[in-house]
């Protein structure tokens, strides 16, 4: 009889089930039954998923008590957590256990020995983007809203560094918290250095009161954010924050994605879940045994896979002293404009 080995989801977005907005076990499924239908791989897989609500609605604390059930159950290999600050927190108990993990984040600094990162987003790639296209476009005098958290401030850090190589100035740099429902204050202090661009970086949670607040102010001038633009998705959010320019993680001309599209979930969702199973199969079907250290290797020899995420020939894959998936232009640039996404 093959053996029976445990793949553990931790979801760091919500407290239990029935608040969860996204559920990547049927991906997960989908994608191992495959490699065991080809033969590559004989052993059962059990998915396990564990709750955590985590930064910054509630605590790491919590998060780190869903690692431990996991651990506790004899996984093989996590799945989580998602959002940058949880992650980053998460990578030094990944390395203490011996227990891989593959975040789906922003947060290329959660990386180690055996935490791998599917990027979602990129707390310094999305940075650079974004400054060369406010570069392009000519808005060289910028002012940034962000978040005081890991996540708001790596941003502004490269898009400092990014900007002294383009020629872009950040004329004001305002921090407000990242559950903040009101940003006149900030907004209003930020756009009296007179910018050209106007930027907002965070988790996005308080995006919808920067974006209420310019414009309340009149202002219509150039507005970018990070991938916290993909929260737009959900339609009470696009209203809010139309006209924004962001990063997404899909094309519309990627055929990995075309192929592999859910017609009853936003577009994303569709290449992340595609993506990060994918990498869960692939790895459980190349390691060499059905072990942590097993599975540690096997997702080290995952190479040159077609990626539903970015552009049209967008490779997944890992390697030795490579923990970031994504290879190419797995950052697009679209707008919201009227409650749809556009590619730029």
């Amino acid at each position: 009889m093959p053996p029976t080995i445990r793949v553990g989801i931790l979801n760091d977005s919500a407290a239990d089930a029935a608040s969860a907005s996204s559920d990547l076990t049927r991906w997960l499924r989908r994608e191992i039954d495959a490699v065991r239908t080809s033969g590559r791989l004989d052993a059962e897989v059990e998915i396990i998923q564990t709750y955590g609500l985590g930064l910054p609605w509630g605590s790491f604390e919590e998060v780190e008590c869903a690692f431990d059930e996991l651990d506790s159950q004899g996984v093989v290999l996590i799945v989580g957590p998602a959002i940058g600050d949880n992650a980053l927190l998460a990578t030094p108990l990944a390395d203490r256990a011996k227990l891989p993990m593959i975040n789906w984040s922003g947060a290329e600094r959660a990386r180690g020995d055996y935490m791998f990162h599917l990027q979602v987003g990129s707390h310094e790639d999305e940075s650079l983007l974004i400054t060369r296209h406010l570069a392009a476009i000519g808005a060289r005098r910028v002012a940034v809203v962000y978040d005081l958290s890991p996540i708001g401030e790596r941003h502004l850090e490269y898009l400092e560094v990014e900007g002294r190589i383009v020629g872009l100035e950040i004329a004001a740099a305002e921090g407000i918290q990242p559950l903040a429902a009101n940003a006149e204050d900030a907004v209003r202090r930020a756009l009296a250095s007179g910018p050209e661009g106007f930027v907002y970086f965070g988790l996005g949670l308080s995006a919808p009161a920067v974006a209420q607040a310019l414009a309340a102010s009149g202002w219509s001038g150039p507005r970018i954010m990070n991938t916290a633009g993909m929260r737009g998705h959900d339609p009470m959010f696009a209203a809010k924050i139309d006209g924004w320019i962001y990063p997404d993680l899909y094309s519309d001309h990627n055929r990995t994605l075309a192929a592999n599209l859910d017609p009853a979930a936003p577009a994303f969702r569709s290449a992340v879940g595609h993506d990060v199973g994918r990498l869960v199969a692939e790895g459980l079907a190349r390691a060499p045994e059905p072990t942590r250290d097993g599975v540690r290797l096997g997702l080290e020899q995952v190479k040159w896979l077609p990626a539903a995420e970015g552009m049209e020939g967008t490779l997944l894959g890992f390697g030795i002293c490579d923990r970031g998936a994504l290879h190419g232009r797995y950052l697009v640039l679209r707008q919201w404009r009227q409650g749809r996404s556009v590619e730029v």
